[in-house]
């Protein structure tokens, strides 16, 4: 089973936590050889989840979104060998309210998405709470 957008429930869920402390996103992408637009336009995978990238900018910036971290996965050495991420990374976003606001805006919706969906062959995202660093593991 590939996961592309969320469930209803997930999705319920992510609303009803907190809105207004920074939260990260976790985002792990595994792209499509070839992407998968229903109008039949050919290219890669990478290029149309750079489109997403590019289109999805100015939106991620408006609510106050950065990536803090992103990472190039190169091998699974605990899990499931048979999920394999081309793409790692975490975005922070002032809260969650800034998140909603995000994909519930229009143009992030049909500017955006559309390349998304058509880049992407499995990925999750995680929301996590900001916790403070350390040389500590708790």
């Amino acid at each position: 089973m590939t996961h592309i957008d969320p469930t209803r429930e997930s999705f319920e869920i992510f609303k009803s936590l907190p809105r207004d402390k920074p939260i990260d996103m976790l985002n792990l992408i595994r792209l499509r050889e070839r992407a998968a637009y229903t109008n039949g336009r050919n290219v890669s995978g990478a290029e149309a989840y750079a489109e997403y990238g590019k289109r999805s900018g100015p939106v991620f910036q408006r609510v106050g979104g950065e990536i803090i971290w992103r990472g190039e996965p190169q091998v699974m050495l605990i899990g499931p060998q048979d999920k394999v991420w081309d793409i790692a990374f975490i975005a922070r976003y002032p809260g969650a309210s800034a998140f909603l606001e995000m994909v519930t805006d229009s143009v992030y919706q049909t500017d955006a998405v559309p390349h998304r969906q058509a880049a992407v062959l499995d990925s999750r995202l995680i929301r996590h709470a900001v916790k403070t660093g350390g040389r500590q593991f708790s």
